[in-house]
């Protein structure tokens, strides 16, 4: 997870931008999911795919009511360190990030040559912080497939899998997959990220201390399988209508 990144630092090992596909929910994956703890009805169980399921357990029920978003995306590799903060109004859609570069403001919509290269940097940056509301965003742009026994590239445990493949045309970097680990409470532990739907991974991350915003559920660390290298979030702050 072409390179989306722009930013010399992080060509050398980042690549996981997508585009966001809103309003369609278009699933390869038919599991039935069951789980009536985090059902919106409070007198029948909500049926729901897998993607669904990864989406609610990290409040996607609580976005519509998401007013800005603000984070500071960091990596820690070796003796070096690299930043860079935004604040995301999704409701229009503006955009402002700073650098120790430059700061840019833009709308998502009126892209330009300037703005398109900061904003491939957002979306790779927001595809971090917020991946798994992607699995419902960005439905109708990928197939999925739902393992129910897999054995996680880190800890080595039994955990489920859903691995994602993004179709060939379309964002930042088409064909991409994506493998993510988790247990019963539908929440990630540990996910793969394979450029070009390649067999051997391209990158194997941790996702751990999760905090709740106001109902947005986000892992703000992210630690490599192997190597001294650590990327993570800083300043977050999720403002409400």
């Amino acid at each position: 997870m072409k390179n989306i990144l722009v930013l010399g630092l992080l060509i050398l090992f980042l690549s996981s931008c997508k585009t966001e596909v809103k309003k369609e929910k278009s699933y390869d994956d038919n599991v039935e999911v069951r789980d009536p703890e985090l059902a919106k009805e409070s007198d029948r169980e909500k049926i729901r795919t897998t993607a669904e399921a990864i989406a609610d357990a990290n409040g996607l029920q609580k976005w519509n009511k998401v007013k800005e978003l603000k984070f500071t995306f960091n990596i820690d590799r070796d003796s070096s360190h690299y930043a860079r903060s935004w604040s995301w109004k999704p409701k229009n859609d503006m955009v402002t990030l700073t650098s120790a570069q430059d700061t840019i403001t833009y709308n998502r919509t009126q892209l330009d040559s300037t703005s398109i290269k900061a904003d491939q940097g957002f979306i790779n940056d927001k595809y971090w912080l917020l991946a798994p509301y992607n699995l419902v965003w960005d439905a109708a742009s990928f197939t999925s497939k739902h393992e129910v026994k897999a054995i996680a590239p880190i800890s080595n445990t039994e955990m489920q899998k859903l691995t994602i493949v993004y179709k060939d045309k379309g964002g930042y970097t088409p064909g991409d997959a994506y493998d993510f680990y988790f247990k019963g409470d539908f929440i990630i532990k540990e996910w793969v990220f394979r450029q070009g739907n390649t067999a051997e991974p391209s990158l194997i991350t941790s996702w751990e201390d999760y905090q709740n915003f106001n109902g947005i559920k986000i892992a703000k660390t992210h630690n490599r399988k192997d190597g001294n290298w650590k990327l993570y979030f800083t300043d977050v702050a999720v403002i409400m209508e």
